[in-house]
């Protein structure tokens, strides 16, 4: 039987800061789809309850948002009203924007068409003195339209996974290009404006990357039990650097994707789609942070810009509690490694492959396309209720100071034994998402806090199965394939219903709470 878990502290005991690195950025599908109003009623509830700072999306530069466009004699039309429209709407929310330059837009694309349902233009413009021009243009327009004193508290990441052929079909080399011509641009513009790169693909343990472009018979081909034996490392991350500094080139900060999986966007139908083990990411985060110290760019910023339990969008997993209990152990895990760590997607208005077939079809986003929060939203949301100093943390749980108020917050979470793994694929199909759901035994959760005033009041909620679980009340109604608008509201109300209780210290000061966590379940304890 596993042991309890077991949180217990002083409300006056020594503490660490602890920043809030999971709630720095969040990303979306593309700029487009924030026009909808769907997807701002949606961003404006994660902001709302997840706290979430950035926002970086795909697209930014895609004809749907007519930014650039050509004369017949090649004279470049600039538009920026879409982008003010977005821009405009994020700002006043409070979100700002971790601008991702790309893809080419059409009247720039060496090719078109390359990627997605909507049709982006994943290769290198053919021209980088337009597309130099066009860099400066949006930049300086920012500047005009929002104050340079905004603008230097954005990110500005040059493309997005130039490694993969769908998103860009050139060489390495020519994505250095691109880096230079790009960071000089908006360094011209402002030097105090953050620009930085590669933003590769997830960790591969292998060269298969390590020429000008992929290389297929380079690919190692890791078992299904040794697969957390390999060295696994970031992409072209050592390259970008030396590049760089060669050619004396900002690099404000770093990005790559580390999902924790050995396939990213596979276009030569070969990957294996294995999950690496439960501590990958934080594995992977640790790693990054070392390479940085060492590298010749010591001081940059590390965001990871996309992250989930994987890279696809029709995983039917992410609809599931145990994606959310993976979350919350992975970024509590990885404290003090990064600087942010951006979950991939805060919606299923994402339409990368198309619309998703039915409610629950593994989408990557914490809430579904009619605005239902699945079980890792509200573990974005128990994150955030955490204070800015850590007093304690263990295998299964933080304690946490409010240093403002000085009220305490634990966040408790059941990872079974039984699953070593990050939580596993489940792509044809829910099985495999059930059966992890299924692994696990009870245990007890005891907490004991002291320091407080006699009586203080503690709120506990607890996410499982039975409380909190959208497509588990999806489930209870017979798992409809188009639910009518009351089964679509029924749902909503139980994906909201965590189970809520009050809890009180005795009269020594001391809370002492105990109950049992089910698999999979998050308790969160919130002094009052």
């Amino acid at each position: 039987m596993p042991g309890d878990i077991s949180v217990s502290g002083h409300a006056s005991a020594a503490a660490t800061s602890l920043p809030h690195y999971w709630s720095r950025v969040v990303g979306a599908g593309r700029a487009n789809e924030g026009l909808r109003a769907d997807w701002q009623r949606q961003l404006t509830e994660a902001k709302r309850e997840a706290g979430f700072e950035y926002i970086r999306f795909h697209g930014l530069f895609h004809d749907d948002m007519f930014v650039y466009t050509e004369r017949e004699d090649g004279t470049p039309v600039y538009n920026f009203q879409y982008v003010d429209a977005l821009f405009d709407f994020l700002l006043d929310l409070g979100v700002r924007p971790f601008v991702e330059f790309g893809f080419s837009p059409s009247a720039l694309a060496r090719e078109t068409n390359t990627v997605f349902w909507w049709r982006a233009n994943g290769a290198p413009p053919v021209d980088l003195g337009k597309w130099g021009e066009l860099i400066t243009r949006v930049t300086e327009h920012w500047i005009t339209r929002y104050g340079a004193e905004e603008v230097r508290t954005w990110y500005f990441e040059v493309w997005n996974e130039a490694n993969l052929w769908g998103f860009f079909h050139g060489t390495r080399s020519e994505y250095f290009e691109l880096y230079r011509t790009t960071a000089r641009a908006v360094k011209a513009v402002d030097p105090a404006l953050r620009v930085g790169g590669p933003a590769t693909s997830n960790f591969v343990p292998d060269a298969r990357f390590d020429g000008e472009s992929e290389n297929v018979e380079a690919r190692v081909v890791v078992g299904d039990e040794n697969i957390d034996t390999y060295d696994w490392r970031p992409v072209w991350f050592d390259a970008f650097l030396a590049y760089c500094a060669e050619e004396d080139l900002p690099v404000d900060f770093v990005s790559t994707h580390p999902y924790p999986t050995d396939w990213a966007l596979d276009a030569h139908g070969q990957g294996q789609k294995l999950t690496r083990g439960k501590d990958a990411t934080p594995v992977d985060l640790a790693l990054l942070r070392d390479l940085v110290a060492k590298s010749p760019y010591p001081d940059a910023e590390i965001h990871l810009t996309e992250w989930s339990s994987s890279s696809s969008p029709r995983d039917h997993t992410h609809d599931t509690l145990p994606a959310a209990t993976y979350v919350t152990r992975s970024i509590l895990h990885s404290l003090d490694t990064v600087h942010s760590l951006s979950y991939w997607t805060f919606t299923d208005v994402f339409e990368e492959g198309g619309a998703g077939e039915e409610l629950f079809h593994g989408g990557f986003g914490m809430i579904t396309l009619p605005g239902i929060p699945k079980p890792t939203f509200h573990a974005y949301r128990m994150l955030h209720r955490l204070g800015d100093e850590l007093i304690d943390s263990g295998e299964d749980h933080v304690l946490t100071r409010e240093a403002a108020s000085g009220r305490l917050t634990a966040l408790a979470y059941h990872y079974p034994a039984e699953e070593p793994r990050s939580v596993p694929a489940s792509f044809d199909g829910r099985d495999l998402a059930r059966a992890t759901e299924a692994k696990g035994t009870p245990r007890t959760l005891t907490v004991e806090l002291a320091g407080v005033a006699p009586g203080t009041p503690f709120r506990v909620e607890i996410l499982d199965t039975e409380h909190g679980n959208a497509i588990g009340a999806w489930r209870a109604l017979g798992s409809p394939e188009a639910p009518t608008r009351e089964q679509l509201g029924h749902i909503d109300r139980l994906a909201r219903a965590t189970d809520v209780r009050t809890a009180r210290a005795g009269e020594d000061g001391v809370l002492r709470y105990e109950v049992t966590l089910a698999p999979w379940a998050l308790a969160l304890v919130q002094q009052l």
